[in-house]
């Protein structure tokens, strides 16, 4: 597992030229999402000003660049706007821990309810096409949908578990753990590792996360910038 862990160093870029592609808009070494999937972006390891300046092009004058984990630093006029530690976490089990009971797929008629239970709960950046990134499931109580976890990156080897989320009137009853669990045994079952990042002021998700048994890989920083 650890040798092939180098690829989530670069889990966007390894994305979108790999299992995203077909999502991925280019020019030249920069790529993006379309803006209603995701907001993140990625140029290569070591950028040089064409890349960033294909990346401004793609994106657009005055518009926000996520470039989620990434270490580049953009040109100096480049504006930061949003600086957050968090970690990186890999899981460790070898099944994951699936108890589908009640669990249901969500599709693109979902797509409502998960926006408004993202909207209630923020947990991270979701949008109208985010779905199409990988498979979520959700669980609903009197047809109301409380709880929600899937895929979101896609690194060769490797998915991302992402959209962990309860509504506050259903907490305490463990739907997040069965969601992880369900969602990891379907990530291994394809032959993949499961892995997650958080925010590292979120301490009660992260002891969750380890309870379940992931581990910390390493710490990043997710940064964002204001094009010229």
């Amino acid at each position: 597992m650890y040798r092939t862990a180098t690829v989530l160093d670069d889990p966007v870029g390894e994305s979108l030229r790999g299992h995203h592609a077909h999502l991925a808009r280019r020019r030249g070494r920069a790529c993006t999402y379309p803006a209603e999937v995701a907001s993140f972006s990625a140029v290569p390891a070591d950028p040089d000003p064409g890349d960033w300046a294909d990346l401004a092009r793609l994106l657009g004058s005055g518009e926000f660049a996520d470039m989620f984990s990434s270490t580049a630093v953009p040109p100096p006029d480049w504006e930061p706007v949003l600086t957050l530690d968090g970690r990186q976490m890999i899981y460790t089990g070898d099944t994951g821990t699936d108890d589908p009971a009640g669990l249901v797929e969500l599709n693109a008629a979902d797509v409502p309810d998960m926006l408004d239970l993202i909207a209630r709960t923020q947990p991270g950046p979701f949008r109208p096409r985010t779905h199409e990134l990988g498979t979520y499931l959700g669980l609903r109580d009197g047809g109301v949908l409380v709880a929600m976890a899937g895929e979101r990156l896609r690194p060769p080897g490797w998915t991302e578990i992402s959209a962990v989320c309860t509504a506050p009137e259903a907490r305490g009853r463990g739907h997040a753990s069965r969601l992880i669990g369900a969602v990891a045994a379907r990530i291994i079952a394809r032959g993949e590792r499961p892995f997650l990042h958080t925010a590292e002021s979120n301490t009660g998700a992260i002891a969750l996360y380890e309870r379940l048994g992931f581990e910390t890989r390493r710490r990043v920083t997710f940064r964002g910038y204001r094009i010229p």
